[in-house]
């Protein structure tokens, strides 16, 4: 099953966004550096334009007795292992998709493909036969998060079908499913609390 989860990082993407300066920006001096501010006119004058970072407030996660204290905690880890594979997943989606939009005909698309195949074997095969299992099955689903495909959805596009069923038939062996998708709402909401909290800075 690792084995196909290396496969998953060789189709994988995340879209990043370059935040837009405005067209006035202000200078403010002290007396170590100058910093760019950002400038809004208003009524003729030039004020200091300031966006600030949005504050997120999440609420403690409640728990309801010491064994989910622990699987929390265990939890804890296991996104922080996996979430950034999934991430670096999503952003080679990205980076493979705009490449094979570039390249005219099958077969070098194929070929493409092979080379990409190869190049994220060498640098995620040793890294990705760390994980354990509990972390593999997170990794499904965190992929799923982060692209918006399952990952037999990912290996059956850029595969083919036999590819598909031959990691899933694997994967079902080991107890897990390459078919798997996130829900935040529901199996997945502990999970999800954890990401915001990651990403908050907060843990």
């Amino acid at each position: 099953m690792k084995t196909a989860l290396v496969i998953l990082i060789t189709i994988a993407s995340s879209i990043w966004s370059i935040p837009l300066l405005s067209q006035v920006q202000t200078p403010v001096n002290n007396s170590d550096q100058t910093v760019i501010l950002r400038g809004k006119v208003i009524e003729g004058d030039t004020l200091p334009h300031v966006y600030l970072k949005e504050v997120v407030i999440i609420p403690p996660w409640k728990f309801a007795n010491q064994r989910e204290y622990v699987r929390y905690t265990r939890l804890v880890h296991n996104v922080k292992v996996t979430l950034p594979y999934a991430r670096i997943a999503s952003a080679k989606l990205l980076e493979i998709n705009q490449e094979m939009a570039k390249i005219k005909g099958d077969k070098e698309r194929k070929k493409y493909l092979k080379e990409a195949e190869k190049k994220l074997f060498a640098e995620f095969e040793a890294p990705l036969r760390k994980l354990t299992f509990s972390q593999g099955k997170l990794l499904i689903r965190l992929i799923d998060r982060e692209t918006g495909n399952t990952s037999f959805e990912l290996i059956r596009q850029y595969k083919g079908k036999i590819s598909a069923f031959f990691w899933q038939g694997i994967a079902r062996i080991f107890g897990a499913n390459l078919k798997d998708e996130y829900d935040a709402d529901r199996d997945d909401k502990m999970v999800e609390h954890i990401i915001l909290l990651i990403d908050n800075g907060l843990i």
